[in-house]
């Protein structure tokens, strides 16, 4: 029984980076040679089991040959006579596809250290275009490494949109795309991943209503620029969407993505209200009423931490990535929230009369704050 440290571990600790998990590969033994050493077994599909003590991940070596289309026809063999190199042939790009022994001797068989060191993101084997995920994988890398020079071998670049032009690309359901899309949003330069994905044509299928605005136009560009000032600002990833979306025609495509890709609640609402709020926005000479029902229009009295992401999504279409009167709406909206009606004019007033009276309440607090006030 050999055990090695495998995959993104060896990457990151190359290049000197953390390493946050560690996933494992044993050779040479069988599932249940493992379990009776107390690793106890959690993968469903092939043998993955739970290191007794540390709980890191410990699979079987195994190969993999593709029997249908998309990412769940796999066959999967793992046996004790399957080899280090074997598992490591099946793996997507030939920096994750290293290991390290017990001793700390670097086993290599495809190059990964050599493409590290050239910044360089290659498949290692043909093996790579029998999942359709992996074009998502690799556009996260692309996004994930690009601040360190890291490119895509040209003729993975090619591999990509062959596998597009076959249907893989229509293969990938929206969960699976929301998931790798997810963690890109997490990356430093995530508009490389939707550069990536329009590159190769898979954009078209996973997210057509961005692929529209053109992967050659200035509104592509612009959207993908939006996009890295929003994370280059520290935003969450919510506001990260949402400030890709802005750049669509109107609320209605952003709706209409959100829905087929099943995007979660919180990116949904926040995007489509972005959107909205981009159209409803005053001029800056808005008055009072202008500036409130602008803000009745965003529902920032009801849910003021929602119109603070609004209003940072909206900053990032600017070049400095800040809103340019974000300030003056946070007073306004302060000014607004800071009003009440007193004991005898909720004794006095009635109906619409009450809703009408905290209107005129919160316009004159509002108006308190202008210009010439």
């Amino acid at each position: 029984m050999q055990t090695y440290l495998v995959g993104g571990a060896v990457r990151d600790e190359l290049l000197g980076l953390p390493v946050v998990e560690r996933d494992w590969v044993v050779v040479g033994v069988t599932p249940d040679e493992l379990a009776a050493l107390g690793y106890r077994q959690v993968g469903k599909d092939f043998p993955v089991f739970l290191h007794p003590e540390t709980h890191e991940e410990y699979a079987l070596a195994r190969t993999e040959r593709k029997t249908a289309p998309g990412y769940h026809g796999f066959a999967v063999r793992y046996s004790p006579d399957v080899t280090l190199e074997e598992d490591l042939r099946r793996r997507d790009l030939t920096v994750n596809a290293m290991a390290r022994a017990a001793d700390g001797t670097l086993i290599d068989p495809y190059g990964g250290r050599e493409d590290l060191d050239a910044r360089v993101l290659r498949h290692v084997s043909a093996a790579f275009s029998e999942d359709p995920v992996r074009i998502l994988r690799l556009a996260r890398f692309a996004a994930r490494f690009a601040p360190l020079g890291f490119t895509i071998a040209p003729a993975t670049a090619e591999l990509l949109t062959e596998m597009v032009r076959a249907g893989e690309a229509s293969a990938l359901v929206a969960e699976r795309v929301w998931a790798e899309t997810a963690k890109a949003l997490r990356e430093a330069r995530p508009a490389v991943y939707f550069r990536t994905l329009a590159d190769c044509g898979a954009l078209a299928a996973v997210y057509p209503e961005i692929a529209a605005l053109g992967a050659d136009s200035a509104r592509f560009a612009s959207a993908l620029a939006t996009l890295d000032r929003a994370a280059g600002s520290g935003a969450r990833q919510p506001v990260r969407f949402a400030a890709l979306l802005l750049h669509l025609d109107s609320a209605a495509p952003v709706e209409a993505l959100c829905a087929r890709g099943r995007i979660p609640t919180e990116f949904r609402e926040l995007a489509v209200a972005a959107r909205r709020t981009l159209d409803a926005e005053p001029g800056p000479a808005a008055d009072a009423a202008a500036l409130l029902a602008f803000l009745e229009s965003a529902d920032a009295l009801r849910r003021p931490e929602r119109f603070a992401d609004i209003v940072r999504t909206l900053g990032a279409m600017h070049p400095d990535g800040e809103h340019p009167r974000a300030e003056p709406y946070a007073r306004a909206l302060d000014a607004a929230l800071a009003v009440g009606l007193d004991a005898g004019e909720r004794a006095a007033l009635r109906g619409p009369a009450i809703g009408a009276r905290l209107r005129d309440k919160r316009c004159a607090a509002i108006a308190a704050l202008l210009p010439g006030a």
